[in-house]
């Protein structure tokens, strides 16, 4: 019926019963008691009306009750409440999600000041991407880590105890549907079924088990498992007969496990082979092949320390080859690996210089990049995951000091080497492996400083990391663990000039904490005499 029909006949309607019934004249008429009734009725839907209001008046105040003691506690120590990445995953989906979810819920009302107050503020929160980055930094610790979505949902992680914090059904099942979205059906089954499972354990929630059945069924399909996807199918139709695509599916299983049967014994198909390892699904591989290695090393397992290479490891104290400005006051050296020789240098800095080299950092820092080895141009890449700025000695008195201090610890020159970086690793940040110097393939890569290659690297750990965090070597097995105001140094170039492949590092991804680190990169210019080309590796 079109409005101004409808129009038409409500008008006559009302004309019409206007006009034939004075109601007030009669009070036994049937229409007076029509009328009562339909009052009754108007009442009773008042009070639908009333207790929908006060719904959704509890559900923003239980809301805000919540918010303002998370909020409390979470402003109270910002840096502590977000070194659990469980905390910081949960933040940037509540900004994303959560928030928005409310928005539209409050927009049923007339609340035109919270609304204008959210949509001003909205243009600072994060967005759709930063919530799919915040879930594979989740995946990615879940990964490294070898942790269990159970682990993981629960924040069963090392430390930080005061912040623990837990995934919600919805929590994991938007993890799932980040994961399915991108295409990682791994990840997919795992959290699907980790919202599945707190499900059943009879978890308040707003997600259907219809709904984490669809995606769950679906991934378990793409790995080939086709009598779990059929019993998971047949799981969702019994909750919703009418679920269209499950029916589809679930024929289109029964068509496919027909032919298979159809099948000689020696051809069965690669889809009822799914390879599964330790109960679940064999993580598919990837593009590096040391991953295994790696992410061992970040665990603190597979490092070759053995104890003959033990026995060639010392500590001294190091005055920069009798530098006069070390000769009184010698910084402890302590040897981390023998071949190549990695050393440590403690006090190196101090914490008063930490907290103004970070705090210079900061209003600096942006999403660290790499440089592309064929052009040399720096760009972002999803490897290296941390924010990282550049400072200068301009910047302040304590860059200057600082890197003099590297000056006379390495003896090399800092007048040719890259400006300090400063580096920031939040949650599940990490730089996986790769080489500091340039290779042969890729000769341009620091072409535009004309200072030659990178010649050797001074990391300063600026920070202690609670869980996580390393810097690994997977060539030769070494792992070193951040303690704030060390350092580490290592050569990347032989003294022939070339490159030292077994120098290829990783940082590990930070599991709980906060990790900041300066780099200092020296080069080949300038340094030819103060470390002299020879045929020698070291």
């Amino acid at each position: 019926m079109k409005p101004w029909l409808c129009l038409v006949f409500f008008t006559s309607a009302f004309l019409i019963w206007h006009a034939e019934a004075e109601f007030f004249t009669s009070i036994g008429t049937g229409q007076m008691t029509d009328l009562i009734y339909a009052e009754k009725d108007l009442v009773q839907s008042l009070k639908e009306y009333i207790r929908a209001e006060e719904t959704k008046l509890s559900q923003i105040k239980s809301w805000a009750e919540k918010m303002d003691v998370l909020t409390s506690k979470s402003t109270s120590d910002p840096e502590g409440y977000l070194a659990h990445p469980v905390n910081a995953y949960k933040l940037v989906k509540r900004l994303n999600t959560d928030w928005l979810e409310l928005e539209n819920l409050v927009l049923q009302d007339t609340t035109n000041g919270f609304i204008t107050n959210l949509t001003i503020q909205r243009q600072f929160f994060p967005t759709e991407e930063d919530e799919t980055g915040a879930a594979k930094a989740l995946m990615r610790l879940q990964d490294t880590y070898k942790l269990d979505p159970e682990t993981l949902s629960r924040g069963n992680l090392p430390g930080r105890t005061k912040y623990r914090s837990s995934l919600t059904v919805s929590d994991c099942f938007g993890m799932g549907k980040t994961a399915y979205n991108d295409g990682d059906y791994y990840h997919t089954v795992l959290w699907m079924e980790q919202a599945l499972k707190q499900h059943d354990e009879g978890e308040d929630t707003t997600v259907s088990k219809v709904e984490i059945l669809d995606y769950l069924s679906y991934a378990v399909f793409q790995f080939g498992d086709l009598h779990r996807a059929m019993e998971l199918t047949r799981r969702l139709i019994s909750l919703d007969s009418t679920h269209e695509r499950a029916g589809s599916n679930l024929r289109y299983f029964e068509k496919l496990l027909e032919k298979e049967r159809e099948k000689p014994s020696n051809k069965t198909v690669a889809t009822t082979e799914p390879v599964v390892q330790s109960g679940a699904y064999e993580r598919p591989l990837d593009y590096l092949p040391e991953r295994d290695i790696y992410e061992a090393l970040c665990r603190g397992e597979g490092v070759k320390m053995t104890p003959q290479r033990q026995k060639r490891l010392f500590c001294r104290y190091h005055d920069g080859n009798r530098n006069p400005h070390l000769l009184i006051a010698p910084f402890k050296e302590e040897d981390e690996w023998d071949s190549p020789h990695i050393v440590r240098y403690y006090d190196v800095m101090s914490d008063e210089e930490i907290e103004k080299i970070k705090q210079l950092a900061k209003p600096k820092l942006a999403r660290a990049t790499v440089r592309d080895p064929k052009t040399g141009v720096l760009t972002v890449a999803s490897y290296r995951v941390s924010k990282s700025s550049w400072l200068e000695e301009d910047d302040d008195p304590v860059v200057a000091k600082v890197n003099q201090r590297m000056q006379q610890i390495t003896g090399l020159t800092v007048k040719t080497a890259e400006l300090l970086q400063v580096a920031n690793y939040g949650m599940g940040g990490q730089y996986e492996p790769h080489f500091d110097f340039s290779r042969k393939d890729e000769p341009d890569a620091f072409k535009r400083l004309g200072t030659g290659n990178r010649v050797a690297t001074f990391l300063n750990y600026m920070s202690d990391v609670e869980a996580g965090g390393a810097t690994v070597f997977p060539d030769f097995g070494a792992a070193i663990w951040p303690k704030k105001g060390t350092a580490v140094f290592w050569y990347n170039l032989f003294r022939s000039g070339e490159g030292d492949y077994r120098t290829r590092h990783a940082a590990c991804p930070v599991l709980v904490g906060c990790k900041w680190v300066s780099n200092k990169w020296f080069h080949e210019r300038g340094n030819e005499f103060l470390r002299p080309c020879g045929r020698t590796e070291v």
